[in-house]
């Protein structure tokens, strides 16, 4: 799936959020601190993790693009 940006960049958390793969912040940041989340092929923790144009997530079966 592609997202693409409004802005130079989107924190993980928001992204998360955005898409309504979780209900809350308060649940992106539990699946974000239990190393769930993959961004461009590299475990990710940091909950405002600014993801730009080129970035690639992947959070279960999802796999996200980031686009401009």
């Amino acid at each position: 799936m592609d997202f693409k940006l409004k802005t130079e960049f989107i924190e993980l958390d928001n992204l998360l959020k955005v898409l309504n793969f979780v209900a809350s912040g308060a649940e992106a940041k539990q699946y974000i601190q239990s190393n769930s989340i993959k961004v461009n092929g590299q475990g990710e923790a940091r909950i405002r993790r600014k993801l730009r144009a080129g970035d690639f997530i992947e959070f279960g079966q999802q796999q996200i693009s980031i686009v401009a």
